[in-house]
């Protein structure tokens, strides 16, 4: 069968996601898994974007051996030559370079005209080629850009060395058939293209992003750019895991084989979702909680009789399990560890001593740990910023709060060595307490979003909070945080997101 390049995007498109910052140990996680699954190629960052993008970037291709390693750059000298620094300690670099070439591209964003844009593409190519072999190019927004002119820029770059040429639905504003027929269309007006790998990124804006992926891998495509969850840019990008299961379980229909190993679908979704915030809607196909899932009498019949009656493919085939394993107080931390890196979860020593004390705590108290429960401890452990970059921290906080009584909260925050005391009122104790600390805080920085849920079930589980705060340019970052206590959690989650907007902005403290 013919093989299909997955080429992953998560660790640069996908974190583009409002909220989805990673730092680089988590990037660099996410990385390890990626491998794991199968990954043919991996786009680990836009290394210019900042210095904390290309430290990434570099990492990763200094510790991940297997897959190809790609850093996007503009089609800018000064872009193509950090990537090139990023990426050149992979044993297998590329560099992706792009310009956009649709009339609106051109003429509001860039303002230059056709010749100009191409004339840009060429040099960035050649410069490019001058670092490396592997050179991938992209018409951005290619959906909305002529046929004719995005041959012409196509049968230019192939000529100035791209080795792959990636067709992207940069605003998800074509349909199946018409991106089809436009993949179709290149293979018969620049036949160049059948001595490169031809590519294809679709975006999500109106549903159809698997859907185009497919239809371009139907005429004649080798290669599809992808994000674990379907995670990315406003309503994200094309997924990852529903491509390579209809690819898998419709091999009947496309004809076509991935090196994805499935069975690391589940497990590479959920690290993902961890990172990065962004939860999984329960009816999410492949990956959801509900996906395996029958409700209806009729259904769980027709399943007891034979799974195939209706479930198309088995959820062992993607790692799919709903077993949970129970650790308990007296469980060896040989256990707990075996769970985490089962989970694909890489800790160092450090971490794993402070991942089983708190589980061993937790299990005094609790009698029982469930597998979700370690997840989420090992999750607040490994999104702990380091000392130098934790100006914030928790000393101590009182909550008051009853029948008839109005809720108030006293916070004591240490900030950059200074103690200081702030109180608030609000409609509920975390809402008293939020205030105490804005009290304090820099007003710019807005709370978002305030997200509680119960890791299992039961008056005693786990508080998961995760929230999103903005700052005064309008970035959105993340904290997040576990405890027993879910005042506690709270109060440590906002502490999460507030040293990570103070590593990058200059707010008042």
């Amino acid at each position: 069968m013919q093989r299909i390049l997955i080429f992953d995007t998560t660790l640069r498109d996908g974190e583009q996601s409002p909220g989805a910052s990673l730092t680089i140990k988590e990037k660099i996680l996410i990385a390890e898994q990626l491998n794991k699954l199968g990954a043919d190629i991996i786009e680990a960052g836009f290394p210019i974007a900042s210095p904390g993008d290309f430290e990434a970037v570099r990492q990763i291709a200094r510790q991940i051996e297997g897959p190809v390693i790609c850093g996007l750059a503009r089609a800018m000298d000064k872009d193509i030559d950090c990537c090139w620094e990023a990426v050149k300690y992979a044993k297998r670099p590329r560099i992706h370079t792009f310009i956009a070439t649709s009339d609106i591209h051109r003429d509001e964003k860039l303002r230059k005209s056709k010749e100009e844009v191409i004339a840009s593409a060429v040099r960035a190519v050649k410069r490019a080629r001058s670092y490396c072999d592997d050179v991938e190019f992209s018409p951005e927004d290619a959906g909305r850009t002529s046929l004719e002119y995005m041959c012409d820029v196509v049968r230019a770059v192939i000529e100035a060395g791209a080795t792959t040429i990636n067709i992207p639905d940069t605003v998800g504003y074509t349909e199946p058939e018409e991106f089809g027929k436009r993949i179709h269309t290149l293979f018969e007006k620049v036949p160049e293209v059948r001595n490169v790998v031809v590519s294809v990124h679709c975006h999500n804006d109106l549903g159809n992003a698997v859907a185009n992926s497919l239809a371009a891998v139907k005429a004649g495509a080798t290669q599809i750019e992808c994000c674990i969850n379907g995670i990315g840019e406003r309503a994200g990008n094309a997924s990852l895991e529903e491509i390579v299961m209809n690819l898998k379980t419709r091999s009947d229909y496309f004809g076509v084989e991935t090196g994805i190993i499935t069975r690391e679908l589940y497990k590479t979704s959920r690290l993902v979702s961890r990172l990065t915030g962004l939860e999984i809607a329960r009816n999410k196909a492949i990956v959801g909680q509900n996906a395996f899932a029958h409700e209806a009498g009729i259904h769980q019949h027709g399943v007891l009789q034979s799974k195939a009656t209706y479930e198309i493919m088995s959820a062992e085939d993607v790692g799919w399990s709903g077993d949970n394993i129970v650790i308990g107080k007296h469980s060896g931390k040989h256990a707990i560890l075996a769970l985490l890196e089962d989970e694909g979860y890489i800790l160092n020593t450090r971490q794993s001593e402070r991942v089983v004390e708190k589980v061993k705590a937790l299990a005094d108290k609790n009698k029982s740990v469930e597998r979700d429960d370690v997840l989420a401890i090992a999750m607040d452990i490994l999104g702990e910023l380091p000392d130098k970059e934790q100006h914030i921290r928790l000393e101590g906080f009182a909550v008051t709060t009853g029948s008839g009584m109005t809720p108030t909260a006293s916070v004591k925050l240490c900030i950059n060595g200074q103690e200081k005391i702030g109180a608030g009122v609000g409609d509920g104790p975390i809402d008293a307490l939020s205030k105490a600390v804005w009290s304090i805080i820099d007003p710019s920085v807005q709370l978002l979003e305030y997200n509680l849920k119960a890791i299992t079930g039961g008056t005693d589980a786990l508080a998961d909070v995760s929230i999103k705060l903005k700052d005064a340019q309008g970035r959105i970052f993340s904290g997040r945080a576990v405890h027993e206590d879910v005042i506690r959690a709270g109060a440590m989650a906002i502490i999460s997101g507030l040293n990570r907007v103070m590593n990058y902005s200059d707010i008042k403290k």
